[in-house]
């Protein structure tokens, strides 16, 4: 099992399900101790994963990404447990799909607070701690649709699209404390999120993707250790995009 970060304390919102789960696996599987925040969380009695070298490198969370008191709480136990954080994922999201027309203001105001609103407070909190330790690897899940938009959720693409800029202005604020600040945008992605496509809709994403099939988290996951590790040391600022070529 690799160490690649060995000793490293990492924090990922919405890790209990989907992408989240994969990436915390994916980066305890490397040597990480890794919080998974979710809103929902599994009962107690559940275990995370069948391994039990990742099961003993993970702490299950409840925060809700768009309280500051929930946030601030929760990254006050955890550096007082770990001493610090050193990586900070901001996956923690949701959609509300409707077209414009239809599309009522609280399906638009509860997804521009998770997706977007989620991303500042969680990158607010850490920011000080990161900037004393001179370390720091934020990176934010972001989406093809903040890039390309997508008909039926102008709230979603919107706030993807936010997340890039924020991303950006973040990266060039802190880059001089060595804390890098990036986007990984994945496309079409195997989750229970996107289970709930109808079969249209499914078949409209794959017609435009030249590789023909779907990613499957693990693949996002990989994206998200490298930027995350020192193999990644001089890349901030940047989106990098996961999507079989739906949008080049």
């Amino acid at each position: 099992m690799s160490e690649r970060f060995k000793d490293k304390i990492a924090v990922v919102t919405g890790g209990c399900r989907g992408i989240g789960k994969a990436i915390v696996v994916k980066l305890a599987s490397e040597g990480a101790f890794v919080y998974a925040l979710d809103y929902v969380i599994p009962e107690a009695s559940e275990k995370f994963h069948e391994d039990e070298q990742i099961e003993s490198r993970v702490a299950i969370r409840q925060a809700d990404v768009t309280s500051f008191e929930s946030i601030e709480n929760n990254f006050k136990e955890i550096v007082s447990e770990k001493g610090h954080i050193d990586i900070l994922v901001n996956n923690a999201g949701i959609t509300r799909d409707n077209l414009l027309m239809r599309m009522s203001e609280s399906e638009w105001d509860s997804v521009i607070d998770t997706n977007l609103k989620g991303a500042f407070v969680c990158t607010k909190a850490i920011t000080r701690q990161m900037m004393g330790q001179r370390y720091g690897r934020i990176v934010n899940i972001g989406s093809v649709v903040g890039s390309m938009g997508n008909a039926g959720q102008a709230n979603y693409s919107a706030s993807k699209s936010g997340l890039i800029g924020f991303s950006k202005s973040v990266a060039k604020e802190l880059g001089s404390r060595n804390i890098l600040v990036n986007v990984v945008a994945p496309g079409y992605v195997h989750t229970p999120m996107t289970d709930k496509l109808t079969d249209e809709q499914r078949k409209a994403f794959l017609d435009h993707i030249p590789l023909k099939r779907v990613a499957e988290p693990e693949e996002i996951a990989g994206a998200v250790a490298f930027l995350a590790s020192d193999d990644a040391a001089y890349i901030t600022g940047h989106v990098l995009h996961i999507n079989g070529g739906l949008y080049i």
